[in-house]
């Protein structure tokens, strides 16, 4: 398969971890794509449109979770048939994925440009960045194909064990991002406006690239026409994995996009310190996101093939490496979130706003190490809508509701709010840690 990994024979903690470090070093690129928008914005405009880039981008972020999180469901599907070592069919799936998720991509251009003032007004953007935050959704909505488009390159990869293709794309967006930016940023002072181009540029470009290695590559399987028809099996096993996922972390974001909300009604310097938060916590939970991505298509590979020792030997492995790189991150965000955030802004209000929030998701990032790989886990075991709705009970039940009643105490400490998140998490782990038990004792009696 030339870079693409079978996943079911051989070694398991070097692979996978192969596997997983294209993985992140893409995350970390994404990372970079979205927090180049604040830097520049951050040292180049008013906190106004620094605002309306953090409000904006939350709404682009849960947009773009939807997607990907939605073509999971076609990473797990390509990777059981890899594992099963039936190309055809995952190349019938692949076409297939290709005409849904490019009718969903139309669907999404329509609803998002056509509600941006909408959802600036539901986000409860400060007064004084509304109509740049409407500015900046708009703009980014008129490139949802792309989006979705952007997105679903990877997941195809990622099902067929190849992460470092992605990656490439990656690279290629987050360069043309950092052009588009400093041209229309830094140089023609376009604030939230030159950042949302910048965006929506970079990634049709990188879409462009995509589709012309796609065409030089040697794949697993063959493309025909007949690949594209809908077949209504295919895509109902596509949408069955991945909606589960989709709704789950649409709602979860959703639940962030409240707290944001919340936070939003406190001025523009909490909504600022706020949203740069959230850009460096991305950062933070790097490397259990990637071993939940990556994590996912092993277990899945393993899955088809019936191989499920080697499931649970790659899930031991990724919770051992999460949890030192989940003690790092906790020591940066938990006492130094204000030299962080100095990377973004130079408002000191900004500043000491953001590294007060950041103390919160300093203790979550010892929780996430464990709970993302057992997600990840779960997901490739095509339990995910398991996954679905412990992500709404931690959401819903636990991370909303406490967000709100922190809010309503005075003096009102933005640490406060942001505790709600590792308790969402706590709720979370014991759900997951009891269907791994489940999992375990079916497996046994087998």
């Amino acid at each position: 398969m030339g870079k693409d990994r079978d996943f079911t024979s051989g070694k398991i903690l070097g692979p996978f971890l192969l596997f997983s470090i294209p993985i992140i070093f893409a995350l970390f690129l994404q990372f970079l794509y979205g927090a180049i928008d604040m830097i520049i914005v951050g040292n180049f405009s008013e906190p106004s449109e620094v605002s309306a880039v953090a409000t904006g981008s939350q709404i682009m972020l849960t947009i773009t979770t939807l997607t990907s999180s939605l073509a999971m469901g076609l990473t797990i599907f390509i990777g059981e048939k890899i594992g099963e070592k039936k190309g055809e069919e995952a190349g019938l799936i692949t076409g297939n994925g290709i005409f849904l998720f490019v009718i969903f991509g139309i669907i999404l251009t329509v609803v998002i440009s056509a509600g941006a003032v909408a959802f600036s007004g539901i986000m409860n953007a400060p007064a004084e960045a509304f109509a740049s935050t409407v500015q900046y959704v708009r703009v980014c909505g008129l490139g949802g194909i792309v989006i979705v488009l952007y997105n679903l390159i990877g997941s195809i990869f990622r099902g067929l064990g190849d992460s470092r293709t992605p990656l490439i794309t990656v690279i290629i967006a987050a360069c043309c991002n950092v052009c588009g930016d400093l041209l229309l940023v830094a140089v023609l002072h376009m604030g939230a406006l030159g950042a949302a181009i910048a965006t929506v540029g970079a990634q049709l470009i990188s879409v462009l690239a995509s589709w012309w290695m796609i065409n030089r590559k040697e794949l697993p399987f063959t493309m025909t026409r007949k690949s594209l028809r809908p077949d209504k099996t295919v895509i109902k096993k596509i949408l069955a994995l991945g909606t589960p996922i989709a709704l789950q972390d649409l709602l979860v974001n959703l639940s962030f996009l409240i707290i944001l909300a919340i936070v939003n009604v406190l001025g523009v310097g909490p909504s600022a310190g706020v949203g740069i938060s959230e850009r460096i916590v991305t950062l933070l939970i790097l490397v259990p996101i990637a071993f939940m991505q990556a994590m996912s298509a092993f277990v899945a590979q393993n899955r088809g093939a019936k191989r499920y020792d080697r499931a649970w030997k790659v899930l031991r492995y990724s919770v051992a490496v999460s949890t030192v790189v989940g003690v790092a991150m906790f020591v940066l965000a938990f006492f130094y979130g204000d030299v962080l955030a100095k990377l973004f802004v130079d408002d000191p209000y900004v500043i000491a706003a953001a590294a007060d929030y950041m103390k919160a998701y300093g203790v979550d990032c010892l929780l996430t190490c464990f709970m993302f790989c057992m997600i990840g886990f779960l997901n490739g075991m095509e339990m995910t809508k398991l996954v679905m709705v412990q992500g709404i009970i931690g959401a819903f039940l636990v991370r909303v509701p406490i967000s709100f009643i922190m809010s309503r105490q005075e003096p009102v400490s933005l640490f406060h709010i942001g505790l709600a998140t590792p308790a969402s998490s706590a709720v979370q782990i014991v759900i997951c840690v009891i269907a791994l038990f489940w999992i375990k004792r079916k497996l046994d009696a087998r």
